[in-house]
């Protein structure tokens, strides 16, 4: 029994990256009283995330899902839920959120951006990976719909970031989970042929602040993108 109170079952995909980062940052913020995390990475290409013993943990069996062994091994699946099951329990003093009860505007306002990276930039970029490298079958109408609505995606963070630091919070902002949440998934847009933010420049200066970030570097490389060697 390992000792570490978290257990994160992880691949190298955006999805997955919004937990680490997450846990990365915690540990940056809180030294020793962060939680402790033991990562298992599953190879989604066997599916394992499929076989039954995971389904007991994520019953959609998705990438990532997190057991919380000093909480009775209580188990969350959807990397959102993730992030703020680990807000309630371990940021205590909102070093990365906002306490709805003293900063009500600026948590609903976190809210928000979760929910727009969570139902909006995620999904979207999702189907343009699947049309562009999921799948052998070419369809130039929906890679081109589904990059054409990343780019307009793109373009609300561009304006929500101008003259902004981060995307929730009075003022520039403050970085936090909403910022984590959709982070990876503009990382990764290259992989997918959107290369360059030229147009967009207050996310690129957003893209390049968080890619500074000691946390959102050791969260990327503790687990490897799904598929490298």
């Amino acid at each position: 029994m390992s000792d570490k109170s978290l257990l994160l079952y992880a691949a190298g995909t955006p999805n997955s990256w919004k937990a680490t980062i997450f846990v990365e940052e915690l540990k940056a913020a809180y030294g020793d009283k962060a939680p402790a995390i033991e990562i298992q990475i599953l190879d989604i290409f066997k599916g394992t995330q499929k076989e039954p013993w995971y389904l007991k943990i994520n019953p959609n069996g998705r990438l990532p899902a997190l057991v919380d062994r000093s909480r009775d091994d209580y188990t969350v699946f959807e990397s959102a839920a993730i992030q703020l099951y680990l807000t309630e329990h371990y940021d205590k003093e909102h070093k990365l959120s906002f306490d709805p009860v003293t900063a009500s505007n600026d948590y609903n306002d976190m809210m928000q951006w979760i929910f727009f990276a969570h139902g909006h930039v995620g999904p979207t970029l999702g189907e343009v990976f699947h049309y562009s490298r999921g799948t052998s079958e070419k369809v130039p109408y929906s890679l081109k719909r589904y990059t054409d609505e990343t780019l307009r995606l793109f373009g609300v963070l561009d304006t929500r970031l101008k003259n902004r630091e981060y995307l929730a919070g009075s003022g520039v902002g403050k970085y936090s989970i909403a910022d984590m949440d959709a982070y990876p998934w503009v990382k990764s847009a290259g992989y997918v042929g959107i290369n360059g933010l030229d147009n967009l420049p207050s996310l690129k200066a957003w893209l390049d602040r968080i890619d500074a970030r000691p946390g959102a570097q050791s969260g990327m490389r503790v687990v490897p993108p799904a598929g490298s060697k």
